[in-house]
Formats: C-alpha cells, structure tokens, sequence
C-alpha cells in the first residue's frame, strides 16, 4: 500500500512540474503572439484553447488523490489520454487547409470531423471540471436543438443541422468554439489576467489592501469601508469576483469580525464590494472586452462611461456599509498607518495602473495596453529594493497568470458554442419576440425578464459566460424598446453581476463565507442586500440618461443627481434609517419618492427629490438633537 501510495505522490509531483512548465511556456507564447500578431486566427485560436484543455487535464484530474491508488492512477490514465487527443485533433485543425473551399460544398473528412468531435467532447469536459456541470448543460441543449430542431413544434423550430454541419460551423470557422468569445478570451483578457498576477506577486496588492485601510480605517465601521475601497481597486484587475473575494477578504472579513461585524455581514460586504470590482474601470473584467467586441465601440468609449456608474455603485455600497455600522454601534479603527507612509512605500505601483489608463483612453490596443502594464508593474517592483521581485517571484507571477486564465477560457470556448448556435440555427429572433411577447412590450417588464433570466443562468454560469448568453438573446428585446446599444449592452452586462451575490447560489458570497466560518445562505443574503446598485443602476441606464454621450451634458448630470437621490431613499427605506431611526411614515414616503425619481417627467423628479431632501434634513436635525442630549446627560 505503501509503494502504491509512494507512486502515486510521485507521479502527481512530476505532473505538478508539468503543468507548470506548461503555464509558463503559454503566458510566453502569449505575449510573443502579442507583440508580433504573427499567427492568423485559425491558427491561433485553436492552438490557445488546446494549452488551455491540456492544462485542465493536468491540474484537474478526472479522480483526486484521496480516492484509492487504483482508481487515481485509471483516472490519470485517462487524463493522459484526453491530453494525446486534444494534442491530436488541435494539430489536425492547425493544419487544415482553409484555402481549398471545396469542403464547403463536398463536407468534412471523416478526420476532420473525428477531431472536431473530440474537441467539442473535452471542452464540455474541462468545462464540468472548471465551471461546473450547469455551464455544459446548456450547451448540449442548444447542441441538441441545433440537431433536432426540425422536429420541434413550428414556432421554436429551426432547420435541424447535420453533425457534418454543426463540427464544420464551430470548429472549422470563426463563428463558434473558436470566434468571439474565445478571441477575446485568448488575447486581451488572458494578458489583463497576467497583469493581475504580476500586481499579486510583486506586493501591490498589499499595498492598495493598505492604502484603503489608511483611507476608511479610522472612520465607523473602517474595516469594511476599506473593504469596500481595496475592492475598487484590486477587482477589475483581479479578473474575478470570486479571486477578489479571496484575497482582499482573507484581510478584511477578520478585521470587521473583530470589530464587531456579524459574520454574515462581513461576508456579505466583502462579496456585494468584491463583485463591484468587475464593474470598475479600467479594467472592468472579462466582460467588458466582449462587449467592446459584440458592440464594435471602442473599449475607451466603454472606460469612460463605465466611471459615473461604477463611482455610484460604491457610493451606494458604503452607504449600506455606512448604515449597518450605525446599527450595530460601531466606530472605527483605533490605530492605522498614515496614508503618507502607505504612499510613501508603494507609490510607484500607481503607476502601472495610471500608464494602462491612460493608453487605453488613447484607444491604443488593449493587448499591447496589457503587455505594457505588466512590463510597467515589474520595471515599478525593480525600482525600489523592497519590492524587487527574484526570478522565482517572476516565473511565479507567469504560472499563475496561466492557470488563472483557464475558467475563463474554457467558458468563453462553451459560451462560443451558444453564440454559435444561436447564430446558426436563427433562434435569438424567436427568443426576442417571446420576451416582447411576455412582456407585453412594457420596458420595465422586459428589464424585470432579464433580471431574472440573469440570475438563473448566474446560478451556473461565470458572470462573462452569463452576459455573453443573455446578450445575444436580450440586447435586441431592450433596443426595439429604444434603448441605446451601448445602454442596453451595459444593463446586461451588470445584470449579469448579480449572480455572485443573489441566493441561492452566489458565489462570491459563499466564498466570502468560508472565510468568515457562516452560513452561506445568510451572507448571500446579506450581499444582495448591500449590491442593491447592480439592479437600481441598470434601471436608470435605461430611464434616464445615465449613460453619457456627447451632447446631452445636462442630461447626464440630471441623471447621476436622480440616481443619488434613488440610492438614498431605497437604502433608507429598507434599513430604517439615514443619520438616525426613520419612523415608519417617512420610511413610506421615501419608497413612494424612489417610484416619482423614475417618471419620464422633471416635474415630478423634482418634487420627489424635494421630498428625500426634507426627510433627510429632519432626520439630520434629529440625530442632532439626540447627541446634544446624550451629551448633556453625561
């Protein structure tokens, strides 16, 4: 038992060193493909995703360790195997002669289309053991209506596509497994990723986790307003809500535990600040590169108005933040460090961060803006003797650069198969009328459809995987209605958000939870509650003009004045309270204010912002009054 025991820790030692050579050698080829662009997209696509299948095999095996010697060694016999043929089949499509349109009219081989079928097989394989086995269930179904939907009743029905058809369409062009998603996934996303990693590695991300403490740490409730700072920062750049709930939160949910903080509700504001990390410039997660792809706008354009809002999604988390400390009586951090000494010893990773900004704005493209930023971090880490980075440190940052980037490449890989799909078959103008259907045209109906539809499909979905589903099918529903392109690709996109922190299945939370030892359930709860702006600001995203386009200046400032005035009455009516208890009545008004802030009339914006002022200034004067009194009894 001993040997077998011995031999299996031997060969998952020597598979480690694998795969991690592996991860190296594709964050190199990466930035080579970067810089020189040399390798045309049906090259370069289907070579990405194979590194990215391989390395799944490598470091998820089919059988853990724990599970007897037998079967590990079967399982990684197996795994083996998987490896030789996606190597096989990715090699067989590299070299497939796209010039020789003949297979358009006579059909694929029997190899070719052998090799398409494996690589269709171990992607929804690597998907299960990566994303989870929801992700690979949609995509059979929508495998299986392409394949069938002939039989289907006329008002669903599509053609019915042969496996011939199906395999040449997703493998052997640009438009399923291998098109946008992946594209996007393979080139500035996987790069953003390797940024995030060396920022990790070389320390910055302690120092923003510092410098946020320095900042929020003295006031009320401290550690989870710099919670909710540390996440604003380090979250678009992590490229996941779930990596950002982990790192900052391993810090943070202690801290306001012993603060006094329930552990449901650390949990919770680490999760509702963490998710809010995908939604803030200039990175903003994986998503917003889609959508720069799917909407043709610059993702410069997407940067700057992604500001307002994401500014106004923070603003309104800190006032739940804010509320609960109230609640609970808390003050803030009796000793933090001096911003000027946080400053002091980490200014120069800012610069990283203000050089991609910059070149971004500048629309200079997103891939070389990536490889820039992660030479600027290592040039910034090498300037001062603290933070310099050894060899090690630096492999490091690639290795897990890498293996981060697998869930996301493998679901955008399944995503594609979805668009594909939908492209092929025609069934996202049927799905788009059945929404008008259902909503009886009504915009507030179809908004209230894809909230919905967004937190079903976030339940097994990652939040990129989600937004590219929904979009192709809810966009055009939201643009018959007369919303903008830009807008209605951005009410999806944050609707999209809401999957890590809406029960019952938030991930974000759950992982906040494990760390805060509580009930996934309660701090998912609590994490809804806090991210209330990923469903007040889409809302104005569509009625009003709080996405800003050039010329409706006044427009836009009216729209963030309404939004303040939203967030303000929403977050006093359900907690209870502004600066202090709100009585019942004024606690009505202000949710009858809240409904008044969403008229297409300014007449009545007005009068209900009038209305959250008075309530808001009473309420200031009686917090007033009940300090002078306690003061006076003491």
């Amino acid at each position: 038992m001993n040997t077998k025991n011995n031999m299996c820790r031997l060969i998952t030692d020597k598979v480690l060193l694998i795969a991690a050579f592996a991860a190296i050698s594709l964050s190199v080829f990466q930035i080579w493909q970067g810089i020189t662009a040399d390798l045309s997209a049906p090259v370069f696509r289907p070579i990405h995703l194979s590194w990215i299948l391989i390395l799944v095999f490598f470091t998820l095996p089919l059988i853990k360790s724990q599970q007897s010697s037998f079967q590990y060694l079967f399982g990684r016999s197996l795994d083996l195997l998987c490896i030789i043929a996606i190597t096989w089949a990715s090699y067989h499509i590299v070299s497939f002669d796209y010039g020789d349109i003949s297979f358009l009219m006579d059909g694929l081989t029997t190899l070719d289309q052998l090799s398409g079928l494996i690589i269709v097989v171990l992607l929804l394989e690597a998907t299960r053991r990566t994303v989870g086995l929801v992700m690979v269930v949609i995509a059979v179904m929508f495998l299986l209506y392409a394949i069938f939907g002939d039989i289907l009743p006329s008002n669903v029905a599509s053609k019915g596509f042969s496996i011939e058809e199906i395999v040449r369409f997703h493998i052997y062009s640009t438009n399923g497994i291998y098109g946008a998603p992946l594209a996007i996934a393979a080139g500035v996303v996987f790069i953003f990723v390797l940024f995030g990693a060396f920022l990790q590695v070389s320390g910055a991300g302690k120092f923003f986790i510092d410098a946020s403490f320095s900042i929020a740490g003295k006031y009320r409730g401290g550690p989870a307003k710099a919670s909710v700072i540390a996440s604003a920062a380090l979250g678009s750049i992590s490229g996941s809500a779930i990596a950002n709930t982990v790192t900052t939160g391993a810090l943070t949910i202690p801290m306001m535990k012993k603060l006094g903080y329930k552990p449901e509700q650390a949990a919770g504001i680490e999760a509702a600040a963490s998710t809010g990390g995908q939604i803030m410039p200039p990175v903003m997660g994986a998503g917003a590169f889609v959508m720069a792809q799917f909407t043709g706008i610059p993702y410069s354009e997407i940067l700057l108005v992604s500001i307002a809002p994401a500014i106004l999604y923070f603003g309104c988390t800190l006032l739940y933040v804010h509320l609960m400390a109230c609640k609970l009586g808390l003050k803030g951090m009796e000793i933090t460090e001096k911003i000027s000494v946080v400053l002091k010893n980490g200014w120069h990773f800012l610069l990283p961060l203000l050089l991609i900004t910059s070149l971004l704005l500048m629309s200079y493209s997103p891939i070389l803006v990536g490889i820039a930023g992660c030479v600027a971090i290592l040039v910034a880490a090498m300037c001062r003797k603290h933070s310099r980075i050894s060899i090690p440190v630096f492999i490091q940052g690639l290795k897990e650069g890498a293996l981060l980037a697998l869930p996301i490449s493998v679901a955008c890989g399944t995503a594609g198969i979805v668009v594909g799909v939908v492209g092929q078959t025609g069934i996202g103008l049927q799905f788009t009328q059945f929404l008008m259907a259902l909503s009886g045209g009504y915009l507030w109906s179809v908004l209230g459809l894809i909230a919905v539809a967004a937190m079903i499909l976030g339940m097994g979905l990652p939040v990129t995987a989600a937004y590219i589903v929904l979009s192709i099918m809810a966009v055009p529903s939201l643009t018959e209605l007369g919303v903008g392109l830009l807008a209605a690709h951005m009410i999806v996109f944050w609707l999209s958000q809401t999957s890590n922190v809406t029960p019952p299945i938030a991930l974000a939370a759950f992982a906040a939870a494990g760390i805060a030892n509580c009930s996934p359930m309660k701090a998912a709860v609590q994490a809804f509650k806090l991210a209330q702006g990923f469903l007040i600001i889409p809302i104005m995203m569509a009625f009003s003009g709080l996405i800003w386009m050039e010329g409706e200046n006044t427009e836009f400032v009216i729209s963030i004045v309404l939004t303040i005035g939203l967030i303000i009455a929403v977050a006093g009516s359900i907690e209870g309270r502004l600066l202090t208890v709100l009585p019942l009545y004024s606690r009505v008004l202000l949710l009858l204010s809240a409904f008044s802030l969403l008229a297409p009339n300014h007449f009545i914006n007005i009068a209900g912002l009038i209305i959250i002022l008075m309530i808001t200034f009473v309420n200031y004067k009686h917090s007033k009054a009940s300090g002078d009194q306690q003061v006076q009894k003491s």
